[in-house]
């Protein structure tokens, strides 16, 4: 098995997980929202996009002849439920900030899985992986905007580093 082939797998079935926990966390988040908050329908929206973006990549995962890691399922599974039900507990500023810094990871994530989908020459994959870095993108941006003039930015950029 060749080198760009394995580590597509690798970056797939961690982002598989990843989008598992995610969308449980978008989920708690939006519902700990004011039902009148524009903010709640953003984050519905992103919990739906994160739920279409594993469809996809278990579809490319399947085309590898490759599956999800159990083990990191039911890890990412826990991690995603509890930071959901966090959300109810910690306001809004933590949960939009450490989500718009996953964005960011993941953005990277799909640009390099779309490199090894093109060094493999599935011109499919490299588009699918390619818009999912966009839409990732915009998520990121999304949150990034929401927490920019909040007063406990700056205590937290000294803590927890975000590009």
């Amino acid at each position: 098995m060749n080198n760009a082939r394995q580590s597509l797998i690798r970056i797939l079935q961690n982002a598989y997980s990843g989008e598992l926990a995610a969308a449980y966390a978008y989920r708690g988040h939006w519902k700990s929202l004011e039902k009148s908050s524009k903010e709640r329908e953003k984050i519905k929206q992103i919990e739906a996009e994160e739920w279409t973006h594993r469809k996809a990549v278990g579809k490319w995962l399947k085309e590898l002849n490759a599956e999800p890691r159990k083990i990191k399922e039911a890890v990412f599974w826990t991690i995603g439920r509890t930071l959901g039900n966090e959300c109810f507990l910690s306001g809004w500023f933590f949960p939009m900030y450490f989500a718009g810094r996953l964005e960011s990871g993941n953005v990277k994530e799909y640009e390099d899985a779309a490199a090894f989908a093109k060094e493999l020459e599935m011109p499919q994959c490299f588009d699918e992986l390619m818009e999912m870095a966009r839409v990732e993108q915009e998520h990121e941006d999304f949150f990034r905007a929401i927490v920019a003039k909040h007063r406990l930015l700056p205590i937290t950029r000294k803590f927890f580093r975000w590009s």
